[in-house]
């Protein structure tokens, strides 16, 4: 028989929830801050050409690609008794310290880039992988009224997480060491282990393997157990026009942010002359502003405007304001104008990212990690 247990499972309790995705959803932007931001900075400063960073962004945000591949399987492999998705969210957090680590022992990194890059890719991929294990255990128990509050609490923490890696990462590289720096984050997401282990999705699940207790009937009426089903549904899924074009936003959306987080430390480092301790602290800063700001009313916007009109607003703001830094060449050596840009865009680029996200998330089928036919 199940067990009873004092901590409320995530199903049962609102608080509960939104606290465990925050947690891991910041969890992921330690990782993310240091490899897309502050490493950048630090390989420019120290005299990388803008070829081997962008190689490095690159190693670094491949993995993100693979997120259809890895989906599929954990919607066909998983252990129930401890919940549909939680086995793999320990999973990923664990590969995510463990390659922290393997990062920060790289000898010599700025001059051994293929095993630097390496080790960049091992940590975005457990990133990545434990990423779309939250977004499924998300997509099964949170409430659909509630999807578009947890997605800004899930984004806006995720933006803290990079903001303080970023700062404290950054600080840490000139102060002390690459080494010290990374161990310092890879302790940091540890702590954050102590989340998922102690939560359970559902009443009467096990925390851990050898615990007593049993799946429980919802988990087991969502499982899919046969390859045939999984990709038939994905297969009618992705044939349809809303689904693909939700895609193509995506690509879209988050090939132009990537490119944007890459260009800024090597512009600002490299033309406009900062140091990337000075880099750091000023986007680290932005990006804290703009995910407390999300985390707010991010939310709350998507609500009350509706999805369709608040993206439309998100992403004309995104290229008006992009568009009008270009063409600002003269304001670039004022420290204010440039700092300006970056809260605004943060601030802007936090709102889209809830706004696609939660969109996505109402289009999932809870048997399936993918866009559905519920598409509005």
């Amino acid at each position: 028989m199940p067990t009873q247990n004092t901590i409320p499972s995530l199903s049962d309790n609102a608080f509960l929830r939104y606290f465990n995705f925050v947690a891991l959803y910041f969890a992921q932007g330690i990782p993310e801050g240091m490899l897309l931001f502050g490493i950048p900075a630090w390989m420019a400063m120290n005299g990388n050409t803008p070829g081997e960073i962008a190689s490095f962004a690159i190693a670094c945000g491949l993995p993100w690609s693979f997120k259809f591949i890895v989906a599929p399987l954990m919607d066909r492999y998983t252990y129930l008794p401890m919940g549909r998705k939680r086995p793999w969210v320990i999973f990923g957090q664990l590969g995510l310290i463990a390659s922290c680590i393997a990062l920060a022992y790289v000898p010599d990194p700025l001059n051994n880039l293929n095993q630097f890059m390496l080790a960049g890719f091992m940590v975005a991929f457990f990133g990545s992988f434990q990423d779309v294990a939250t977004d499924g255990m998300a997509v099964d128990i949170v409430p659909i009224e509630q999807q578009a509050r947890a997605n800004g609490l899930m984004w806006g923490s995720k933006l803290v997480g990079v903001s303080a890696s970023l700062a404290l990462g950054s600080w840490m590289l000139n102060e002390y060491s690459f080494n010290t720096a990374i161990l310092v984050l890879s302790l940091m997401i540890a702590l954050i282990m102590l989340v998922p282990l102690f939560s359970r999705e559902r009443t009467g699940e096990k925390l851990l393997p050898w615990t007593p207790a049993a799946a429980s009937p919802e988990t087991q009426q969502l499982q899919l157990n046969e390859w045939k089903t999984i990709f038939k549904s994905l297969y009618s899924v992705f044939s349809l026009k809303n689904s693909l074009l939700l895609a193509v936003i995506l690509f879209i959306a988050q090939g132009s942010f990537n490119y944007m987080g890459t260009l800024l430390p090597i512009f600002t480092v490299k033309e406009l002359g900062w140091t990337n301790l000075t880099y750091s602290q000023y986007y680290s800063t932005a990006k804290l502003i703009g995910g407390l700001v999300g985390m707010v009313i991010g939310g709350i916007l998507i609500d009350k405007f509706g999805k369709t009109r608040m993206m439309n607003i998100y992403f004309i703001t995104l290229a008006l304001l992009t568009a009008a830094f270009a063409f600002s060449k003269t304001y670039w050596g004022n420290t204010g104008f440039i700092y300006g840009f970056m809260i605004t865009y943060n601030i802007v680029y936090t709102f889209a990212c809830i706004g696609i996200f939660a969109i996505a998330m109402q289009c999932c089928w809870k048997k399936s990690q993918r866009v559905s036919s519920h598409f509005t």
